[in-house]
């Protein structure tokens, strides 16, 4: 059963929504407030449902929170906003849609079946894309790396010493393995290039996230 999160402070509006969500054989969540929101979202949401002004904050500043996070579940914006620069703000933050009230229930619910529709992947399937090691946490379809909530960014062989450290969090390689890996022997780089590059990811991101092994390599510092 497909589960959608609705995040609305108007009462009567927000039991609307839930209401017919319900008859169209889906699963709402109804919060009225952003703090309930971080409370219960998950991976198993599959639309968000949210209002631009809340009772603690806005709605925009809660969709670039979870877009940090890499959740890219689709999210509908509602607002009582009509201007272009504010639709266009909403949708270039990541909002997915964007409704302007008063609206018909039903317009809605034809939007989140878009949503489903445009959106096909699995719980499972956006789990696979993401490697998540205590605060570290690598989405391989975005390319894209956070660690304690911060993005990090990093060039491409970066990312790719960090990706495989990550996916092997308790196995240790030497640096003729990552190089290997990494780079491939046919670029002939020198295990010199991996001490760098470990020292620039840990500049980057923290400096144990990458714990050397004497005498055998490196390995992800997987209690982070």
């Amino acid at each position: 059963m497909k589960q959608v999160l609705i995040i609305e402070d108007d009462e009567n509006l927000g039991n609307s929504i839930k209401k017919i969500i319900e008859l169209e054989g889906m699963l709402p969540h109804l919060v009225t407030n952003l703090a309930l929101a971080r409370s219960i979202i998950s991976d198993s949401i599959d639309v968000i449902v949210l209002d631009w002004m809340l009772p603690d904050g806005q709605g925009i500043d809660f969709l670039r929170e979870i877009r940090a996070k890499s959740n890219f579940t689709p999210v509908i914006m509602l607002t009582a906003r009509t201007d272009l620069i504010d639709k266009v703000l909403g949708l270039e933050t990541g909002a997915s849609d964007y409704m302007t009230k008063p609206f018909e229930s039903r317009e809605l619910v034809a939007r989140i079946r878009v949503q489903l529709r445009e959106n096909p992947v699995s719980p499972d399937k956006e789990k696979d894309d993401r490697i998540v090691v205590g605060k570290l946490i690598i989405n391989t379809r975005e390319r894209a790396v956070h660690f304690d909530g911060r993005k990090i960014n990093l060039t491409k062989m970066e990312f790719e010493l960090l990706k495989i450290l990550a996916e092997n969090p308790k196995q240790t390689f030497s640096r003729e393995k990552l190089l290997d890996k990494v780079w491939g022997y046919e670029n002939f780089p020198t295990t010199r290039t991996v001490d760098t590059h470990v020292l620039q990811v840990r500049q980057k991101i923290s400096d144990d996230i990458i714990e050397t092994v004497r005498g055998l390599g490196y390995r992800l510092a997987f209690t982070q």
